[in-house]
């Protein structure tokens, strides 16, 4: 048992749109990701989806308004909806979601990450 430093987590990569597990509980996975850009529209069938915004500012498309995010603040996409996560300028994500989920839902493009590594 080691505690985690999300900043230095964060140093340690600095590629986008690839998470990392950086650690995990009852089946669940906290990842920590970088985001600038679109996202692939998505949707998660069967998980919920947290996004919790470390640094930076990251929007969630929904099809029916768009969710804001700055840093210190949460969003969560109930399974089944589609959403697309948008940012202007890098912004550095934590994500909590269940270990079966696919990063890009139940789309596949080259933005799908089938092994994600532990840092």
């Amino acid at each position: 048992m080691e505690k985690v430093n999300l900043a230095e987590k964060l140093k340690l990569f600095d590629d986008c749109w690839n998470p990392k597990i950086v650690g995990e509980l009852n089946n669940q996975h906290v990842k920590v990701v970088k985001m600038q850009g679109e996202f692939p529209w998505h949707r998660h069938d069967d998980e919920d989806e947290m996004f919790l915004v470390v640094e930076g500012r990251l929007t969630i498309r929904l099809r029916e308004r768009d969710i804001s995010l700055e840093a210190g603040e949460f969003f969560i996409v109930p399974r089944g909806i589609e959403h697309q996560p948008v940012a202007a300028e890098t912004a550095c994500v934590m994500l909590f979601e269940p270990s079966t989920t696919l990063n890009t839902g139940n789309v596949r493009d080259a933005k799908t990450v089938e092994h994600l590594e532990r840092i």
